[in-house]
């Protein structure tokens, strides 16, 4: 009986130090760890502002576009002419970080993935510029595709395989669509 509660303290101890140091590890690094995502967001913006101006960032929280976690309005000058959102969708390895940008017709400047757990091979792609251009143009009068019916058949190849995350991300890039079409002043 001693054994048992001694090599019970034992590895109670273990667990105790080992928890300990994996918290203290995610205190030094969580600050990094976002200063990456959003240096990543940052440069994502860039790449897809279609040589707009991006102004300041305002976070979202409307139950109507659970998606759009952040706006920020894209100009020419002193001119609004559309918006950059960052956009959240629901892929086969969980939550995607998406930042597209739209003309305030609601159509599709750009896109690009910046943070996800995607199968590699399969999801992945969706991290490709090429992926991301199917749905530039797309968004006013011609909808944004949801499945892979409403691709060419170069595009659904793109997709073949990996379509929760084609789902998720072609979801978050049609919820952003609309929010524009709304919200375009």
């Amino acid at each position: 009986m001693k054994n048992y509660i001694k090599t019970g303290l034992i590895l109670f101890s273990i667990c105790a130090v080992c928890a300990a140091l994996c918290g203290l590890v995610n205190m030094v690094t969580a600050p990094r760890i976002e200063l990456n995502n959003r240096l990543a967001n940052e440069k994502a913006l860039m790449a897809v502002s279609g040589g707009l101006t991006p102004g300041e960032s305002e976070s979202v929280n409307d139950s109507s576009y659970p998606m759009i976690k952040a706006v920020t309005p894209l100009n020419d000058g002193s001119t609004l002419k559309g918006y950059s959102l960052e956009l959240v969708g629901k892929g086969y390895g969980g939550d995607m970080t998406i930042i597209a940008s739209y003309n305030l017709d609601g159509s599709v400047i750009g896109a690009k993935l910046t943070t996800n757990s995607e199968t590699a091979g399969l999801g992945k792609k969706a991290e490709g510029d090429d992926y991301m251009a199917m749905f530039v143009s797309y968004g006013s009068s011609n909808p944004i595709p949801q499945s892979k019916n409403d691709l060419s058949e170069s595009a659904s190849s793109i997709v073949s395989g990996a379509t929760i995350t084609f789902t998720g991300v072609s979801s978050a890039i049609a919820s952003g669509s609309a929010w524009v079409k709304e919200n375009a002043k």
